[in-house]
């Protein structure tokens, strides 16, 4: 009784259409991250180290620290913010500790593994190509099972609600 008098259920209601708003635009995100990726490369190692080290053939300059240095500052705080966000939201969820643990770490290392790795191939090794790719691919997973869980976790929250 006390959830209908206070108005809980329509706070309830509200902060869920909130999250499901948000999780449609990290969704976009989602999608534009990919995009922006396969528009510049491929998953082939040679696509990776042509990017970052420049091509004769494509008339393409190596990539400059200065570069590397303003896209990795733009990105360690807002994928920070990402990851901080979307694991706060997998909390609540009824997921296990453990799986909870796992997608948590899963994420935040390869938001740091991804952004490291144009630096890795830039300055130590252009194998690190290899570690690019891993790292993206998780990286994409490991965002998209984030934000599928959240929003499986939120209708199955609200049928269970509206079944009571």
């Amino acid at each position: 009784m006390r959830f209908f008098a206070t108005g809980e259920q329509n706070r309830q209601l509200l902060m869920n259409s909130l999250i499901l708003m948000f999780l449609g635009y990290i969704f976009l995100l989602w999608i534009s991250n990919g995009l922006m990726y396969f528009h510049k490369m491929d998953l082939t190692p040679a696509s990776v180290v042509s990017y970052y080290l420049g091509s004769e053939e494509d008339f393409t300059q190596p990539k400059s620290y200065q570069s590397l240095l303003e896209v990795s500052h733009f990105h360690l705080f807002a994928m920070g913010m990402l990851v901080l966000t979307l694991t706060h939201l997998m909390i609540m969820t009824q997921l296990s500790t453990l799986v909870k643990v796992w997608l948590s770490a899963l994420i935040y290392l390869s938001a740091i593994a991804n952004e490291a790795a144009g630096w890795l191939i830039r300055y130590a090794h252009p194998d690190f190509a290899y570690f690019k790719i891993a790292s993206f691919i998780l990286l994409e997973l490991s965002l998209a099972a984030l934000i599928l869980l959240v929003t499986l976790s939120l209708f199955y929250a609200r049928r269970k609600m509206q079944g009571k």
